[in-house]
C-alpha cells in the first residue's frame, strides 16, 4: 500500500532497494491491458537480465580490463596531441633497465655464494 491508500504494480511499494524514487504506474484493469503490461515487464527484466549477464561473463570483464589498460597507458605515454611523451618514456625504460640489472646482479652473487660452499 503507498501512503495515499492505493496499491502500486509491485504490491509493496516503489522498487524497494533500488534508490529509484519514480512512482510505478498503476496496474490496468482491462485483463487484455494487464496481459500486455506483464508481458512488457517480462521483457524488459529479459533484456536486464542478458545484460547484466554479458557484463558479468569472464571475457568480458578481461576485454574491459585490457582496454582499460590500453587507455591508461596511453595517456601516460601520448600527449593531447598524439606526440609520444619521451621523458615519460624514457623514465620507464631506464626504471625497467635498472631492475633488469639488479636482478642480474642479485641472481649473479647467489650463483657465486652457491658455488663456494
Amino acid at each position: 500500500m503507498t501512503t495515499d491508500g492505493g496499491t502500486t504494480a509491485g504490491g509493496s511499494g516503489a522498487a524497494a532497494g533500488s534508490g529509484s524514487a519514480r512512482r510505478p504506474e498503476p496496474l490496468p484493469s482491462d485483463p487484455a491491458a494487464l496481459e500486455a503490461h506483464i508481458a512488457r515487464r517480462r521483457a524488459d527484466l529479459a533484456s536486464t537480465i542478458d545484460e547484466l549477464v554479458v557484463r558479468a561473463h569472464p571475457k568480458e570483464i578481461a576485454r574491459r580490463s585490457a582496454a582499460d589498460v590500453r587507455s591508461r597507458v596511453q595517456g601516460f605515454a601520448m600527449t593531447s596531441e598524439g606526440q609520444l611523451r619521451t621523458e615519460r618514456v624514457a623514465a620507464v625504460a631506464g626504471a625497467a633497465a635498472a631492475l633488469l640489472a639488479l636482478l642480474a646482479l642479485a641472481r649473479r652473487r647467489n650463483r657465486r655464494r652457491g658455488s663456494t660452499r
